[in-house]
């Protein structure tokens, strides 16, 4: 049987907002539709998901009276939403977390953005609209991220490092302006990538060849060199030291 969620006497759930199963909100929390929560999700105190865009071109509409003119939040299964954090309603597209991710506190998370499964966005992260993150993704605390941009699958970013370009997959990036320093050969080594692989993927980064050509015959890279090919990256971080 289902657990039914458990809402805090204090916060605030408004209209269309549909909640999953054993769902935690916590004091002072406010939860505006559209808005979808999985199952298992904890949202911890003062957090705020389902404001507007924080755009001037859209009309500002009061979703906590129904008002529900914009694309929504989507928020799956096992996701962890920290204190203070807030995650506004999508423009064009629904603003999405994937699974089994986790926002620690004071994280913004922008109109717009697709965030992907088992990602980490540490204290104090900023992500910009439309920005796309891929699975398994760590920025650390107080990183931002400029608006469009779209950071490949496995990569972790340095700690108030400002994510200006695009970044391939795996890659290690930090300092400003962001540059490309190695491979991040944990979540390389977790998802059961073979050392060839890895070091195909340093080479050719080392090079400046963020096409992943050939990378996907590991059947481990398979699915991320497609995700990667199909987001069409414009603007590529360069290397400092790839090793």
């Amino acid at each position: 049987m289902a657990a039914a969620a458990r809402i805090h006497p204090s916060a605030t759930v408004g209209d269309g907002v549909t909640l999953g199963s054993d769902v935690v909100v916590g004091p002072g929390a406010v939860l505006l539709g559209p808005l979808t929560i999985g199952d298992r999700v904890w949202i911890g105190p003062h957090v705020v998901i389902g404001t507007p865009p924080e755009m001037g071109s859209r009309r500002q509409n009061v979703a906590w009276e129904g008002d529900l003119d914009h694309c929504g939040v989507e928020i799956g299964d096992d996701v962890v939403i920290r204190e203070l954090s807030t995650i506004h309603q999508g423009s064009h597209r629904t603003t999405t977390i994937g699974a089994g991710s986790w926002l620690l506190n004071s994280v913004y998370v922008a109109h717009d953005c697709l965030i992907g499964a088992d990602v980490t966005l540490s204290a104090g992260v900023r992500v910009g609209g439309h920005a796309v993150i891929g699975a398994h993704c760590n920025l650390g605390m107080n990183a931002s991220v400029h608006q469009y941009r779209i950071i490949g699958s496995g990569s972790m970013v340095g700690m108030g490092s400002p994510v200006t370009h695009d970044l391939p997959p795996f890659a290690k990036a930090y300092g400003s302006p962001i540059r490309l320093h190695g491979l991040n050969s944990y979540v390389l080594n977790k998802l059961g990538v073979t050392p060839d692989a890895a070091a195909a993927l340093a080479e050719a980064y080392d090079r400046g060849d963020f096409s992943l050509n050939g990378a996907d015959a590991d059947p481990a890279l398979a699915e991320i060199v497609s995700w990667w090919r199909a987001q069409s990256p414009q603007r590529l971080a360069g290397s400092g030291s790839i090793a």
